[in-house]
């Protein structure tokens, strides 16, 4: 098999959004912190939604960016609280892949804590193969060319052989 067309896991995000600032939203921090063993990162809303209470540049969610081993432990932990099912529309045109937890108590090894609550979160993994840097860096930047992009049935591949996923599109 040609190394350049090896799918790897670029980075896995994980999401709480809360919708408010304030309390809410530092206990949502301090949950994700504890997950993962990183600091998460505020993240503000775009537009100002007056139905939902919701102003400009408010902080209402937050997020942690994982890589490498940290990532894996990650996607590993949140799989196993639903069940390492997924559905085949949780995958995208760009072969990454999200999905949610309702709450995080469902995950094997987290436990209820009074102090903090119940919250839900997303996660998506983002998937690229060697050779993407192009795509990023500064100098004669270049766009991905078709062939060498990655599909959604390469990771549907790579879910199913390296964290034993199963995907159907039954609930």
């Amino acid at each position: 098999m040609n190394p350049m067309n090896e799918v790897k896991i670029a980075k896995a995000t994980i999401n709480i959004g809360v919708g408010e600032a304030g309390e809410r939203l530092a206990r949502a921090m301090t949950l994700l912190e504890q997950m993962t063993g990183q600091t998460p990162v505020r993240t503000f809303s775009k537009v100002t939604n007056p139905e939902w209470g919701i102003r400009k540049k408010q902080p209402i969610a937050c997020k942690v960016t994982l890589r490498g081993e940290k990532a894996v432990k990650a996607i590993e932990m949140v799989l196993e609280g639903i069940n390492n099912r997924l559905r085949p529309g949780q995958f995208d045109a760009q072969g990454n892949v999200s999905f949610g937890i309702r709450e995080h108590i469902d995950i094997p090894g987290m436990r209820y804590d009074p102090d903090i609550g119940i919250f839900g979160m997303n996660l998506s993994i983002t998937f690229e193969k060697p050779g993407y840097r192009i795509k990023r860096r500064k100098i004669q930047q270049k766009s991905i060319p078709k062939r060498h992009r990655i599909t959604p049935e390469e990771t549907m591949k790579f879910m199913e052989e390296n964290f034993n996923v199963t995907i159907s599109d039954e609930e």
